[in-house]
């Protein structure tokens, strides 16, 4: 069985885990220091969003 985290009922912490280490890969490859079109801008913004909002569940926020 798998353990669950105390704010996601139904929804296994190792999910979560992932989804985040995911996110952060995403982030990291598509760093780029010369800069950012606007949807770069967007899409990072989103999944910055969602990093917190994954890491809020897990309960690291």
């Amino acid at each position: 069985m798998a353990a669950h985290c105390h704010n996601t009922p139904g929804l296994p912490c190792e999910s979560l885990h992932e989804i985040r280490d995911c996110l952060i890969l995403a982030l990291d490859a598509t760093e780029d220091a010369s800069g950012y079109s606007q949807s770069e801008r967007e899409a990072r913004s989103y999944m910055r969003t969602a990093l917190r909002r994954t890491e809020r569940l897990i309960g690291r926020a």
